[in-house]
């Protein structure tokens, strides 16, 4: 018996590690019902005194299984089954475990909560999906009661009940030769050799003996529940390590930054798409070039996202307009100013809005050849004061400082 709990321990701890690493499952998942039936007889019939012998004195019975299982290594079970009177001897019971000296036809039952133990996945390893053939231990406690026994009749020809007891403790030991069938796996059949013993029939304890025990021969078959995962059965879980996972949250963050900004850039643009028309317009004319007197504030801006040095495509239009005017007044030099918004050190802001003031510039002389010594580029650090909305002033602004 040490050895059989022992197995049971082992064969637990085996399968909570594969579910930790391998496999994924809720709550509600891995659920299955099915139904057996079968045939029992006497392992030691002539050793009581009761005239039987192997296999002569046969008991029918049917029986429901309901259970769960936690991994694709272990289970529980509950099941029940009934035993009806002897094949050979209508009426009575023969010399085995199941029945009473009754005219009844269910004659007994044993209701049991039995662990499974997939022998197959233990040491072959669980693949994604079942095996078509596969081989289960199955192993459990359970409660028996002999019907008609209430009313003192006695059992001297029933190992089940030797003592005259009519409910008593059981135990069943057997194993599971399984084929899942079908596409989805989602149905089983299996044929059960098992032993079940009468722990209390020796009136010497609770003990396991052969002498007050039945070898039974069960079919049965089984139905697996549909799971979240949308299989009937358990799925190889995607692992990932600390890197991946960092990544994974880096690219969110940035997500989450880039949606902040839209809202800026949606309201920026609708507030001035009037003003780059009218200012277009005005480029397109081509008027006749004024020596300003003092520095003039050419009206487009660039905008930036928080944080970034990098020209939307959506700004390219404000350079393009600057551009054009320089292209149309030839002696005039422009001043880039970069700013930043006040969220930040003041070191990296100042960093940030001379990278945004060289990154106008840049676009100015490479695309468009607007000549580089024409051209300045200037920090400002970080500013609150350019719009009253904070996230307008991460921009680059134009100034004409022809002398």
């Amino acid at each position: 018996m040490k050895k059989i709990f022992t197995l049971c321990a082992a064969a637990v701890i085996a399968a909570s590690a594969t579910a930790q690493t391998v496999t994924e499952s809720k709550t509600f998942d891995n659920w299955y019902i099915g139904v057996n039936g079968g045939v029992a007889t006497g392992i030691h019939p002539s050793q009581l005194g009761c005239g039987g012998s192997w296999a002569k004195d046969i008991t029918p019975n049917a029986g429901l299984r309901i259970g769960r299982y936690f991994t694709p290594v272990f289970g529980l079970a509950a099941e029940s089954n009934v035993y009806f009177a002897d094949l050979h001897h209508p009426g009575r019971t023969g010399n085995n475990l199941f029945g009473n000296m009754t005219n009844t036809l269910v004659t007994s039952m044993n209701t049991s909560l039995i662990a499974t133990i997939n022998f197959s996945n233990w040491f072959g390893g669980y693949k994604g999906e079942p095996r078509l053939f596969e081989v289960s231990g199955v192993y459990g406690l359970g409660w028996g009661h002999v019907f008609g026994g209430e009313d003192g009749t006695r059992y001297y020809a029933n190992r089940w009940n030797s003592c005259d007891k009519v409910d008593f403790l059981t135990s069943k030991a057997g194993l599971d030769f399984a084929f899942n069938l079908g596409k989805s796996k989602a149905w089983q059949v299996y044929v059960e050799p098992s032993v079940v013993w009468n722990l209390e029939g020796a009136q010497k304890g609770v003990r396991y003996d052969a002498n007050y025990a039945d070898f039974q021969l069960n079919a049965g078959v089984v139905y697996k529940f549909k799971n979240s995962n949308g299989t009937h059965n358990f799925t190889i879980a995607q692992l990932r390590d600390q890197s991946e996972i960092d990544v994974l949250n880096a690219k969110i963050n940035d997500l989450r930054n880039d949606l902040n900004g839209k809202d800026s850039e949606i309201a920026a643009k609708n507030k001035r798409i009037a003003d780059l028309q009218n200012a277009l317009d005005e480029c397109n004319k081509k008027p006749k070039y004024v020596k300003p007197e003092t520095a003039t504030n050419l009206q487009p801006t660039v905008i930036f996202r928080q944080g970034k040095s990098v020209v939307d495509n959506s700004q390219m239009a404000n350079i393009e307009l600057i551009a054009q005017y320089m292209k149309n007044h030839k002696n005039a030099k422009v001043e880039i100013k970069g700013y930043a918004s006040p969220e930040g050190s003041k070191e990296l802001n100042q960093k940030l809005s001379e990278a945004r003031a060289e990154a106008v510039k840049n676009i100015l002389v490479k695309k468009h050849k607007i000549s580089a010594d024409r051209l300045t580029a200037t920090g400002m650090g970080a500013t609150d004061k350019l719009f009253e909305q904070v996230e307008f002033n991460r921009v680059a602004t134009f100034n004409d400082n022809t002398k």
